[in-house]
């Protein structure tokens, strides 16, 4: 089945079409600046070959519109007419409790998900916009919403429950849901198959870092807790994120600085993390530069995000009574060796013993950098979350 992912950000749309039948990439790309002159359509094909067509695409409409032009265009493109997507898989960020599993996606889906909006009030509404204009281009084709919550769903009620009454959880359907779920679940499974052994059989900590980051301890394939909760604010530093603080915190600064409930929501998703800390970025190719260029700031804001890394990784051993694997993803996770090597030290009596010199040599590719006699294997593993989403929308839609 031909399937198109569609990964809608606040000014940007990343796409893929995926042949799931060979588990092939037929092309994939990203319309970055969406809103702002001299917006940028990158099309990369599999023989090495990208067009990087420049336009003023002034909304998620006009993205997709033209995606769908350049996939069926008769020099770059890759089909003969759109006819031939069989379906679209859209990454959905949060639908609290309202879904709890994959759905194809109608106009009462679509109601709920508006619904939903609060949730991840950063990432669900141009997660909308993504669906809204594919529904509104291939209204014949079906559209399935895959969630990043769905791999956490069936975690442990003490690990999924906040000290809070019941009633009010019970009211808001307030509970730890969890994120990144596709990534999660595909770099386990890949792990799994490169260790030779049934994903039953195995204790997986999971490290998705990245602008937005979290870590998940999997049991025989479950996931049984993981770092992010109620919304991706909580748990590790990340990009502007702050991550785990005293609630506290929230209410003196929010009077300190006059903050209504809207500004303090931006502030503590937007300017604080390894941002606000070094004052210089949420980049980490920028903080790792700086701090290894003296600037002080810097280098504590990348101490704070190793630390809290190594804090969760150590966690979850306790969790798990043990790990057969760490696995690192996502883009600093599978390209910044300095965060690896950092957050990884000092971790030899919980089983961990980094290969320092393999460590340096692996930059996005699937490895092994931990020593032969590691009782933990510490590995490198580029995550596929497209593949998965087009996976599940294939399953979902020959379920219908």
């Amino acid at each position: 089945m031909l399937v198109l992912t569609i990964n809608s950000g606040s000014s940007s749309v990343k796409y893929q079409l995926i042949d799931t039948a060979r588990s092939a990439v037929l092309c994939k790309g990203l319309v970055d600046r969406i809103g702002t002159q001299g917006t940028n359509l990158t099309h990369k094909l599999p023989d090495g070959r990208q067009v990087t067509l420049t336009d003023n695409i002034n909304d998620h409409q006009s993205a997709i519109d033209r995606i769908l032009e350049t996939l069926i265009h008769p020099e770059y493109g890759v089909i003969e007419n759109l006819a031939q997507i069989k379906a679209v898989g859209h990454r959905l960020v949060h639908a609290g409790d309202k879904f709890t599993q994959s759905i194809l996606i109608d106009d009462e889906v679509l109601a709920k998900l508006h619904e939903c909006i609060e949730f991840a009030p950063l990432h669900n509404p141009p997660n909308i916009k993504g669906v809204e204009a594919s529904l509104k281009k291939l209204p014949r084709t079906p559209n399935v919403g895959v969630f990043d919550t769905t791999f956490h769903i069936n975690m442990p009620d003490y690990a999924s429950t906040y000290a809070i009454p019941h009633s009010i959880s019970k009211k808001y359907g307030i509970r730890r849901y969890g994120f990144h779920g596709t990534s999660h679940y595909y770099v386990a499974h890949r792990a799994a198959a490169i260790l030779a052994r049934p994903i039953s059989d195995l204790r997986i900590i999971t490290c998705h870092l990245g602008n937005g980051s979290s870590i998940t301890a999997i049991n025989g394939g479950i996931s049984v807790d993981t770092s992010m909760g109620f919304t991706p604010l909580e748990g590790l530093v990340m990009g502007t994120r702050c991550g785990d603080i005293d609630p506290g915190l929230i209410f003196m600064i929010a009077a300190r600085e006059n903050l209504s409930l809207d500004d303090a929501s931006s502030f503590f998703n937007k300017k604080c993390g390894v941002k606000g800390i070094s004052g210089l970025s949420n980049d980490m190719r920028e903080i790792e530069t700086a701090a290894q260029a003296g600037n002080q700031q810097a280098k504590l804001a990348l101490d704070v995000f190793c630390y809290r890394v190594k804090k969760y990784v150590a966690a979850y051993i306790g969790v798990l009574n043990g790990a057969d694997a760490v696995v690192f993803t996502g883009g600093i996770g599978e390209n910044s060796v300095l965060v690896r090597e950092q957050s990884m030290s000092n971790l030899t009596a919980l089983g961990i013993h980094l290969d320092s010199v393999k460590n340096q040599t692996v930059r996005a590719t699937e490895s092994t950098i931990s020593t032969p006699e590691s009782p933990i294997r510490v590995m490198v593993i580029p995550t596929n979350e497209e593949l998965v989403i087009a996976r599940e929308t294939e399953k979902i839609v020959n379920k219908a």
